[in-house]
């Protein structure tokens, strides 16, 4: 009775740990769903909210359960000087190495400029950083943002543009 009683409370405390395994988080992209639960869709920034466009929304997830996300937005309400480097938004709940520059966690605007630059901008539109970015002209099918694991770190792609991302 008692190896009985034995082997079903061990029984249970493997299901009970293998549940627990399963539950927790992995460092992975991810899935449209999992990105349409998270992103916003308005985002405040420069004293308006936009549109987010959560058909072109991208993140990952770090093995803790911290998320980046980032998201093309309608910045059609914004004057020109503001839409010609604001295109999307981006919220990092972990530090970030963007391009070779650091970013706190936080909620920024980003860009990719005409001039090759990637920019990033607090709420209020002031330059937190800019970092050349990289063109990938072979790549066949570019879509609007997309996110692709490489390596330790990510590349943010807008169309064939692209900026490296790793998580500190």
């Amino acid at each position: 009775m008692q190896t009985k009683r034995t082997a079903i409370l061990g029984a249970l405390t493997l299901v009970m740990l293998a549940s627990a395994v399963a539950q927790q988080a992995s460092k992975h992209v991810l899935s449209s769903d999992e990105v349409k639960k998270a992103v916003p869709t308005e985002y405040f920034f420069r004293g308006q909210k936009a549109p987010v466009q959560v058909r072109n929304a991208v993140g990952f997830q770090l093995a803790d359960g911290k998320m980046m996300l980032a998201a093309l937005v309608d910045a059609s309400g914004y004057s020109t000087a503001i839409q010609q480097k604001y295109q999307g938004m981006l919220i990092t709940e972990t530090k970030l190495n963007i391009g070779g520059s650091e970013v706190a966690p936080g909620q920024y605007g980003f860009g990719f400029t005409a001039d090759g630059k990637f920019i990033v901008m607090d709420v209020a539109n002031n330059d937190v950083f800019s970092a050349a970015s990289q063109t990938d002209s072979a790549l066949q099918h570019a879509v609007p943002l997309k996110l692709v694991e490489d390596g330790a770190g990510y590349k943010l792609y807008a169309g064939k543009k692209w900026i490296g991302i790793k998580a500190d």
